[in-house]
Formats: C-alpha cells, sequence, structure tokens
C-alpha cells in the first residue's frame, strides 16, 4: 500500500482494503491451472460486436460512433451491462498490444430465479470480437475446503488501472481484481446453470473464462456522516496524481448525490493511504444531479449521464458540480457509466435495455 505523509484534507468517509487473496486465488489456480491472463483471453474471443449506423434521432444527438452486442447479448434479460472502462485508461498507449479494447461490466438480474452476479466483458474494437468473464471470490470454508462464490454486486462502474479492474460495489465500497488473473474454464459455454467446485471440475454459469477478485475496499463513514455509496466509477488520468472519480446514484429527492474524488498512486494504481490505514477523498462535492448513472472529468469539466427510464433518450449534464447544464436527448435510453478517451477527445457510455443497447462514444466539444 501507498503513504500519504499527510492525510488529504476531506474527512467523514474512507475506503479501507482488505487482505489481499492470495491463498485463495492460488488454490484455485491450483484446480483450474496457470491464469491465461488478458493476453490468453485476448486470443480467444468468440462473439461478434458490430458497427452500428449512427443515426441521431435514435442514437442521441451527441453521439458519433456506436457497437451492438450479438443477437443473445442484446435480448438478454438476465444480464443487464452497467459499468465501462477501455484501454485508454489502462495505458498511456492507449491500447493493449496495438488492440483498442473496452470493457464493461454486468450485473446479473436474477429474473429467471438464480442470480448470477456479476461479470466483466472484453472487446477488441479492432477485431470486432468479444468474450465475458464471471467475477468469481474463491473462499475457503470452516473444513479449509476451496469452495467458489458468485460475485453479488451492481457492477455499476468500472475503472480499468494499470493491471487493476476496480469495479463498483454500491454501500460495499468496490472491489478489485487483476486482469493477470484470469483463468480458463474447461469446457466452452458449458452447464450454464450450474455453479462451483465440483471434485476437480469448476462449473461457472457456462462463462469459459472467470476472474477472482482479489481485494475489497470496504466504505466507511465516521460517526455522524453517512457513508459513500459507490455506484459507478471513472479514471482521470490526467491529474497529477491521477485520481479515481467515483458517485452517487439516488433516486430518492432526500438522497445524497455526492461525487468524490480520490488519489490513485501511479506506481501501484492502486488508492493512496494514510497512515491509519484508510483512504480519504481528496474533494467531495456535493452538486451531483438526480439520478446519475455515470459521471467523468474531460476537458476540464464533469459530464454526468441520466436515465429518463427505458423509453425516453438519455441526458448529459456537463459543467461544474452544482451548476451543470442538461443537454437532453444526448444519448439514447438507458445509459449507464462513462469512460474518457483523450487521443481522440471522446467520452464513451454504454446503454443497458434489451433491445436497445450499444457502447457508443460522443465528441467532448459537443458539450462545450
Amino acid at each position: 500500500m501507498t503513504t500519504a505523509s499527510e492525510p488529504p484534507n476531506v474527512l467523514g468517509v474512507q475506503l479501507r482494503r482488505t487482505d489481499e487473496n492470495v491463498r485463495e486465488i492460488a488454490a484455485l489456480a491450483a484446480v483450474l491451472g496457470e491464469p491465461t491472463g488478458l493476453d490468453g483471453l485476448l486470443d480467444d474471443l468468440k462473439y461478434d460486436v458490430r458497427r452500428a449506423r449512427v443515426v441521431p434521432r435514435l442514437l442521441g444527438r451527441a453521439v458519433r460512433e456506436a457497437y451492438r452486442w450479438d443477437d443473445y447479448d442484446e435480448r438478454d434479460e438476465q444480464w443487464y451491462p452497467q459499468g465501462i472502462s477501455t484501454s485508454a485508461d489502462s495505458s498511456d498507449t492507449e491500447d493493449v498490444d496495438g488492440r483498442r479494447v473496452v470493457v464493461t461490466t454486468w450485473y446479473s438480474t436474477g429474473r429467471d430465479g438464480v442470480k448470477r452476479g456479476s461479470r466483466v466483458t472484453f472487446v477488441d474494437l479492432d477485431s470486432g470480437k468479444y468474450r465475458h468473464v464471471l467475477l468469481v471470490s474463491p473462499v475457503f470454508d470452516e473444513a479449509g475446503h476451496l469452495t467458489l462464490r458468485p460475485m453479488g454486486i451492481h457492477a455499476g462502474g468500472i475503472v480499468w488501472a494499470g493491471p487493476y479492474l476496480h469495479i463498483a460495489a454500491t454501500s460495499r465500497g468496490f472491489v478489485t481484481a487483476r486482469v493477470d488473473d484470469i483463468m480458463r474454464v474447461a469446457g466452452d459455454d458449458d452447464h450454464p446453470d450450474r455453479f462451483g467446485i465440483e471434485g476437480t471440475s469448476l462449473y461457472s454459469y457456462g462463462h469459459r473464462y472467470v476472474l477472482p477478485v482479489r481485494f475489497t475496499y470496504q466504505a466507511f463513514a465516521d460517526e455522524g456522516h453517512e457513508k459513500l455509496r459507490y455506484s459507478f466509477m471513472s479514471l482521470d488520468r490526467r491529474s497529477d496524481p491521477p485520481a479515481l472519480l467515483a458517485g452517487e446514484y439516488a433516486l430518492d429527492p432526500d438522497a445524497t448525490t455526492r461525487l468524490a474524488r480520490y488519489e490513485l498512486d501511479p506506481a501501484t494504481w492502486q488508492l493512496a493511504t494514510g497512515d491509519d490505514g484508510f483512504s480519504r477523498p481528496l474533494a467531495i462535492d456535493e452538486g451531483g444531479v438526480r439520478q446519475m448513472q455515470g459521471a467523468v472529468l474531460a476537458g476540464g469539466r464533469y459530464h454526468v449521464t441520466v436515465s429518463h427510464g427505458p423509453w425516453m433518450p438519455g441526458s448529459v449534464f456537463a459543467g461544474r458540480p452544482g451548476s451543470m447544464r442538461e443537454r437532453r436527448w444526448a444519448l439514447p435510453m438507458g445509459p449507464e457509466d462513462l469512460t474518457y478517451w483523450p487521443s481522440t477527445d471522446r467520452i464513451w457510455s454504454l446503454t443497458e435495455h434489451p433491445r436497445r443497447r450499444w457502447i457508443l462514444s460522443m465528441d467532448r466539444r459537443w458539450f462545450d
């Protein structure tokens, strides 16, 4: 962990990292074999992502580029996409060995009676291929046997920072996984309704790849303060030092809509911590907007998505917290998380509702 010589100047809410699941992940690798990592996954992408025609009345006035999932994922009501980050967040070169890669999160709705947790999806924009990876939590039971649990979080946002994926977990804080830990499961999309370790076999709800969570940044609050809800997240790579931006979704008019920035150590891509082991925000802004789904800093301003339900186009608010201007009809219905691609000056998002799902990018200057 990084140690800050002086604690940040915002008190009241904080995060504390749990111990790393080193033994558990090693035990999982003993069952599945050595991790394939991100390179192995990118060489085994399966499904087709399709370039979509940009029609402003359908996709929104701000959209300049759009992609659609394959027919099954486009209609699937068991999984809903939520968070988005890209190789422009993970690397100074904005690519992975020459590939432009988008990573998204999905949560399981459990509409068929089975809650499957959450997953991440890696999309190679250049090859037009993608594959899902199930997030898992390996744990030892009381008898010392390795067991597997699905990662039951909403996964409303994701930050791909260096080798790590930081994934929003609402009131819990956020969880962190390492892309080098991606492991391949025997079979290909077999047994979609089975999960767990049975002898020497592992079942993962039909996912060929799993990614174990390494640790959790647990949310805390001092007495008299309310814990921050980590509904969505993004990376501010251009600040010095870089920062992780997290914010709160709120439907209740009495609920808070805060935006918080945490310092990231560029050597480790973990949160900077004080001498007491806690990470505290560099700043908290109270001026978020109702029903925020995602937020990103780009061009010196905040950009925030707001959904108006499954049938009305989404909005983007831009400006400083407390005085952001709404741009209606900017996005399709159901916009979620946001991320920024600096070299192209584009903001990326995605939408969640079945049959109306896109990965898309917008020109930042459209909001100036």
